[in-house]
């Protein structure tokens, strides 16, 4: 490969079109401000390089960028790019990797607002993202030892994958189909509302008011702390340890839960049919 290295460019589309190159030590800062440095670019390596420019890689095929830091000046910095590898790189420009695919994350640490929009296969473990609005719209995402802070996260997500995980967030899973969350923690309030295929499996939920009208619910061994007027409306086959608040209006299915504070069936809108099995009365 070409090697460009211990260089800083600040002009707009510096490296424009460059192919088989690996750019080490790099700066992609300065007064002319420059936009798309990395702009259509071919089959290129980023190593330990800093960026402080709006839009530096865009429209990338091939590219793996590693031991990188991307600021907050670099807004939307990875837009419309293909199959790339992000290692061990700190990013917070707001925007993160939109309408991407083949995305492979590792070890790095992600501050972005409306990360991960559009994008499809993408791949992150052992990383930390913080994130207000996360893979909204993306399809077939699998995350594995991540530490994930936000708010609206995986709206409309579509085949998504989640084990060994610790989620903080709040209205996370809305209208989201086909969503297996396995051996984690996820926290926060309205949990998977209007979601399709969603199972969850040996996770600890917590927080107020979680999987309503759900469709094709399934919790195999889960725990549900501080959970109140779980399941409305939901199509549910759920096995719950320990204590559970209280359930409210199960459209369907079966709950088996050891013990439940609370069950209950006023002013449903539709007919309840789920079996409530408690084993601890």
């Amino acid at each position: 490969m070409n090697i460009i290295e211990n260089k800083t460019y600040d002009k707009e589309r510096a490296l424009y079109n460059i192919s088989e190159t690996e750019v080490r030590h790099c700066t992609f800062a300065g007064s002319a401000d420059g936009e798309s440095v990395l702009k259509e670019t071919r089959n290129i390596v980023v190593d330990q390089c800093t960026f402080s420019l709006r839009y530096p890689v865009w429209h990338a095929k091939g590219y793996k960028i590693k031991g990188s830091v991307l600021d907050e000046k670099t807004r939307a910095p990875i837009w419309y790019s293909t199959a790339g590898v992000i290692a061990d790189t700190k990013i917070t420009g707001v925007k993160a990797l939109r309408e991407c695919a083949d995305t492979v994350i590792e070890n790095c640490e992600i501050d972005s607002t409306e990360f991960g929009w559009k994008t499809d296969r993408t791949q992150m473990s052992n990383s930390k993202l913080t994130s207000e609005y996360a893979f909204f719209d993306a399809k077939n995402v699998s995350l594995d030892q991540v530490d994930f802070h936000g708010k609206y996260s995986f709206q409309y997500v579509e085949n998504l994958e989640i084990s060994n995980s610790n989620l903080d967030t709040k209205d996370a899973f809305w209208h989201s189909k086909n969503v297996i969350v396995k051996d984690s923690v996820i926290k926060g309030e309205y949990l998977a509302w209007f979601s399709q295929g969603l199972t969850l499996i040996n996770c600890k939920i917590i927080g107020t008011q979680p999987l309503c009208y759900c469709e094709d619910l399934k919790l195999i061994d889960c725990e549900m702390i501080d959970c109140d007027l779980s399941f409305e409306y939901s199509a549910v086959d759920a096995t719950v340890k320990g204590y559970l608040e209280s359930i409210k209006n199960p459209k369907s299915g079966v709950i088996r839960v050891d013990e439940v504070g609370a069950v209950i069936t006023e002013e449903s809108i539709v007919e309840s049919k789920a079996q409530i099995i408690i084993s601890k009365k």
